[in-house]
């Protein structure tokens, strides 16, 4: 299921505005009423919510009229290269089976609207696509699109693609004059009034090795693709827009009632929303306060006091004992061990630049003689 309150990249609306100036609507005419603009999509650090994306198809959709197989030609748009760190995980897998998976996993760092299921069937390994959450007039464009990406991933992943045996669309077929769309992207024919939107690839080439296999990459972007996952659901859901009030209020932070009401919603409510993403206002509280203690401390070198202070605590010593809770230690002994810490690895960092340098040296003079 698309998980609604994650953030993602832009590159989804920005590939979808790129595909409405090919057919002669301006990036203007995509982007209006939903906040984005053009130099946000370019931003390569920049997040948009999946609302916002989905709102620029709306608007492309509208001013061309939803003409057949659109879905699909925004769809090869998604090369392997539009994903980041999600791609390397991909391309770095040992089999296409196990790069399904790990594509699967951390679905939510992709621009995918469908909810994507994989099942073994006979000979085959299906993926089926639904996206109940997306309105009915856009819900065959994106499924469209997310099919014909993970075709582009198949042909981007392979010198030779993965067999497709067939595709099947719960839509009625396009025009006899659009079929050719459908046969060049799938290279096939697919079936449509079908029960279900599925591909179903050849079982017997999902176990083939990948070219770029490497196990030390895939294993560093695996954890890179969860770190950037946790980063981005901690922005979203309720317990994100919590952390963002804390952090704007934290000299006299709000209460859980009067965060509530900076919600719009009940202190019942809050604690119920907050409880099901697996936290609480006091946990959040906390987790605001370390974090930043620990910036303070270590990065911009503050006093104590000041910064128990900036963090809401009426008394020195009500910090200093929540530090030792969060970090084993008091304030200035935890930022007497960083320092020492940063000054040792300089020294390292010196003697090592020593060693090789010297080594260079000694080279040198063995290339004289």
């Amino acid at each position: 299921m698309v998980h609604w309150d994650i953030p993602r990249t832009p590159m989804g609306a920005l590939l979808t505005t790129r595909l409405g100036e090919e057919r002669g609507v301006p990036v203007a005419t995509c982007l209006r009423g939903t906040g984005l603009t053009a130099d946000l999509l370019a931003d390569p650090n920049a997040e948009i919510s999946a609302t916002a994306e989905l709102a620029v198809i709306a608007n492309l959709l509208r001013e061309l009229d939803d003409p057949p197989g659109l879905g699909l030609r925004a769809g090869t748009l998604f090369r392997l290269t539009s994903y980041g760190m999600w791609g390397f995980a991909l391309i770095s897998s040992p089999t296409p089976r196990s790069a399904i998976q790990a594509g699967l996993q951390f679905i939510d760092l992709t621009f995918a609207f469908s909810d994507i299921q994989m099942r073994r069937a006979d000979t085959e390994l299906q993926l089926t696509l639904t996206a109940p959450d997306v309105a009915e007039p856009l819900r065959r464009f994106v499924i469209e699109r997310d099919m014909a990406a993970i075709q582009t991933l198949n042909r981007d992943l392979l010198a030779t693609p993965i067999p497709i045996n067939h595709v099947c669309f719960a839509f009625p077929a396009p025009p006899p004059a659009d079929l050719a769309l459908y046969t060049e992207t799938f290279g096939l024919i697919p079936e449509f009034d079908a029960e279900e939107c599925l591909a179903g690839f050849d079982q017997a080439h999902v176990d083939a090795p990948l070219p770029q296999a490497n196990e030390h990459t895939a294993a560093v972007a695996t954890e890179h693709c969860r770190d950037l996952l946790d980063r981005r659901k901690a922005r979203g859901g309720t317990a994100g827009r919590v952390r963002d009030i804390l952090v704007e209020h934290l000299a006299h932070p709000p209460d859980a009632p009067q965060l509530a009401a900076m919600l719009f919603v009940s202190e019942r409510t809050l604690r119920h929303r907050l409880a099901k993403e697996g936290t609480s206002y006091r946990a959040l509280l906390d987790e605001v306060r370390e974090r930043l203690a620990e910036e303070m401390l270590v990065t911009r070198g503050l006093p104590v006091a000041e910064i128990a202070h900036r963090l809401g605590y009426v008394e020195v010593s009500s910090f200093s004992q929540a530090f030792r809770r969060w970090k084993g230690m008091g304030p200035r002994a935890y930022r007497d061990r960083c320092r020492s810490r940063g000054a040792q690895r300089a020294v390292d960092t010196d003697s090592s630049a020593v060693v090789t340098t010297n080594s260079a040296s000694s080279n040198r003079r063995r290339r004289l003689r």
